[in-house]
């Protein structure tokens, strides 16, 4: 393969590579998992036990050695549940994965893939309440 061949399938690939990431995978966002009233939308509804493509950020995790974080829309640089001065995300979503979590700097956006669950659950290890999360999840950064 020429050189000029090569830059140009790379160039094309680092375009094309966000739409060939799983096909018809489209990337939700977290406010479209809520109407204004803070109910679940009709996408969170007919999404609820599928599995959808959430995009955000990890929080600082609240240990290490974790299956569990939470993904925020914003980057958070300081564990919302740790800092009592900090502001409570209002668009966060729990994110379940299979193996302990490889911690992501909190600047630094993610995909995470995962079965959609909604209804209120409290964690058994962290007492974390959720009314959305996303188990057996599997992430990368976007």
């Amino acid at each position: 393969m020429h050189r000029r061949t090569f830059l140009t399938a790379a160039a094309s690939f680092a375009i094309l590579r966000p739409t060939l990431s799983r096909a018809g995978d489209d990337v939700v966002r977290i406010r479209d998992l809520y109407e204004k009233d803070l109910s679940f939308s009709e996408l969170a509804r007919t999404s609820d036990g599928k599995r959808i493509t959430l995009s955000g950020f990890m929080a600082p995790p609240l240990k290490s050695e974790s299956k569990f974080f939470v993904l925020t829309n914003r980057p958070m640089a300081v564990c919302p549940f740790c800092e009592t001065e900090a502001d409570w995300p209002l668009d966060i979503v729990a994110i379940y994965t299979k193996r302990i979590i490889e911690i992501v700097p909190f600047n630094v956006h993610i995909a995470a893939r995962g079965e959609l669950e909604l209804g209120t659950y409290e964690d058994p290890e962290f007492g974390f309440v959720s009314r959305v999360r996303l188990v057996d999840t599997s992430y990368d950064r976007a």
